[in-house]
């Protein structure tokens, strides 16, 4: 097992301790813990893939394990603040975010199926929601104020709506570029 590989199973065994941190640790402890948690494990999430490619250690099971373990915490960490602190937008958000998600790894596996992989690639939007959306869930995770003054909650709950709209934004732009790509071979969608 390479660095970048083991950094990425790292991100997947960091989910049961941010879940059992978030719910059973003292609670002025668990959620700024949480959000370290988070924090820690979405920088993996950078530094796997960069030394990936800097290590030339890429391999075609790291490609696929990589989102899984991306797309999990998101969404344990997402389940999480919806039991904590569930309004109705932030119920919302998390739909779009998850749905997103599993609705995009259906599409590309469906397109790699089709020898289309390359029209579903990672776009430079989805990589600016995937930021705002850690950053917003490692703010939101932490709860109180910085310093007592910097709202950082409120800050996170703004960026997950941002990266909701830019899920949806994304997401579509996904969706068109498979009919397109769908389209120019005549591929049957059923």
């Amino acid at each position: 097992m390479n660095v970048p590989l083991f950094l990425t199973w790292l991100r997947i065994a960091a989910i049961p301790l941010l879940v059992m941190v978030f719910l059973f640790a003292p609670e002025d402890s668990a959620r700024p813990l949480s959000a370290w948690i988070f924090g820690l494990a979405a920088a993996t999430d950078f530094l796997d893939g960069y030394l990936a490619r800097r290590w030339n250690q890429q391999s075609s099971f790291g490609a696929f394990l990589d989102p899984v373990a991306d797309k999990l915490i998101v969404a344990a960490a997402l389940i999480l603040l919806v039991y904590a602190n569930g309004d109705t937008w932030l119920v919302l958000a998390s739909i779009v975010i998850i749905g997103r998600e599993i609705l995009i790894s259906a599409l590309r596996e469906w397109m790699a199926e089709t020898g289309n992989r390359a029209a579903v690639a990672v776009s430079q939007m989805g990589k600016w929601k995937t930021i705002a959306q850690m950053l917003a869930i490692m703010f939101m995770l932490n709860w109180f104020p910085l310093w007592d003054v910097v709202p950082v909650y409120q800050i996170g709950y703004g960026l997950l709506m941002f990266s909701a709209v830019l899920a949806l934004v994304s997401g579509t732009l996904y969706g068109l570029a498979a009919w397109r790509a769908v389209r120019a071979q005549k591929i049957r969608p059923v």
